[in-house]
């Protein structure tokens, strides 16, 4: 049997990144996640990836670097995440309950889908690295789309 890839966005502004709540399935409902979806047969992780966030998200993406971990969701799926820079479109929760902005500090308290906190110790590096706000200014932590 083929295995079925399901792939994931990493969707990082400043030191923010993207998550979103499943509203589905039951078991899954509530927890967080990075937002995709499966691969169709013969199409290509980065295809699959710009689909999904277009019809998850309504938002248009270029596909970045793969994250280091390859999760295993059972003997013939495969979780593949890669950072995605937003090119187009407006974020909206399509297919999910809540959007929200995070930053590096707040993603060990997010109740995570369970795949995907494989990708929190590389998520939590690059969000910091990329972390130059001074949070004693007046300006700090700032989300994207705020002033």
């Amino acid at each position: 049997m083929p295995n079925q890839i399901v792939v994931a966005g990493a969707l990082i502004v400043g030191p923010n990144l993207l998550v979103a709540q499943r509203d589905r399935p039951a078991a899954l409902a509530g927890l967080w996640e990075l937002p995709g979806g499966k691969a169709a047969p013969g199409e290509s992780d980065a295809a699959a990836l710009t689909r999904e966030l277009d019809e998850e998200l309504g938002v248009e993406v270029t596909v970045g670097a793969q994250l280091s971990a390859e999760v295993a969701l059972g003997e013939t799926t495969t979780l593949r995440a890669f950072r995605v820079t937003q090119t187009g479109g407006t974020l909206q929760p399509r297919d999910h309950r809540a959007l929200r902005w995070v930053t590096a500090d707040e993603l060990g308290a997010l109740d995570w889908v369970p795949a995907d906190r494989a990708w929190l110790p590389e998520l939590t590096a690059v969000l910091a690295r990329r972390d130059g706000v001074d949070r004693g200014s007046s300006g700090g932590d700032r989300r994207p789309g705020t002033p």
